[in-house]
C-alpha cells in the first residue's frame, strides 16, 4: 500500500466547496487518479486523524488547449469528497 502524502495530493478549497463543507461536513480533495475508495479512506484518516463515513470520487477529463497553431491537453486528475463523522472536522481548513 502506498503512502498517504502519495495519496492525498492537495485539498480544494473553492465557493462550492466551502458551501459543502459547512452544510454536510464533507471535504474535498485532490487525489491520485489511481487511488481507489479504501485507499483515499485510509490517507485521510491517518493524516488528519479524522473518522470517514463515505467517499465519493469524480475522474475529471484535463481541456484541451491551444496557443496558436499548438494544441495540447491538461492532464487527466480525480477528485474526492469525503464526509466526515459528526462532531470531527479538519483544521487545516479552518484557517
Amino acid at each position: 500500500m502506498r503512502q498517504p502524502r502519495e495519496i492525498v495530493i492537495a485539498p480544494l478549497i473553492t465557493e462550492k466547496s466551502s458551501s459543502i463543507k459547512n452544510a454536510l461536513n464533507s471535504y474535498t480533495f485532490r487525489v491520485s487518479v489511481n487511488a481507489n475508495k479504501i485507499e483515499i479512506r485510509y490517507a485521510i484518516e491517518k493524516i488528519f486523524n479524522v473518522h470517514v463515513l463515505d467517499v465519493n470520487t469524480i475522474k475529471q477529463k484535463g481541456k484541451l488547449k491551444t496557443m496558436g497553431r499548438f494544441s495540447g491537453k491538461r492532464a487527466d486528475w480525480k477528485k474526492a469528497i469525503v464526509k466526515l463523522r459528526k462532531g470531527d472536522s479538519i483544521t487545516e481548513f479552518e484557517s
